[in-house]
């Protein structure tokens, strides 16, 4: 069953055209994600554009946005937080590096803390 389109957004900018014959291609996200042991991970604590409240912010993941929802949605829990997943990654509410960092290390993920 095909996806149905909900905004422009949706269209990857497409908004108009006037070729009768003109069929819309959508993108195969082709992308492998990568063993857990193979990814590189860095978890860093941001306040920048946030009005002084701390996250969690866990970059570098290299896979399907799908499974980086996943891995969001276990930390989130795991930690008993909010956050969200954008733009590859993974924001988590408050400072909770150290459990993070254990929860991806005993996961088998190379995770690294940066920043500051």
């Amino acid at each position: 069953m095909k996806q149905k389109k909900n905004s422009l957004s949706d269209l990857g900018g497409i908004m108009y055209s006037t070729n009768p014959d003109f069929e819309y291609e959508e993108e195969v996200d082709d992308t492998v994600t990568l063993p857990n042991n193979q990814q590189d991970l860095r978890v860093m604590l941001d306040k920048k554009n946030r009005g002084g409240k701390a996250v969690t912010l866990i970059t570098g993941f290299r896979g399907r946005s799908e499974d980086l929802e996943v891995l969001g949605k276990m930390l989130k829990t795991k930690c008993g937080v909010g956050g969200s997943v954008k733009d590859g990654e993974i924001m988590i509410q408050g400072d909770v590096r150290d459990k993070v960092m254990g929860i991806l290390q005993k996961d088998g993920y190379k995770a690294k803390k940066a920043g500051g």
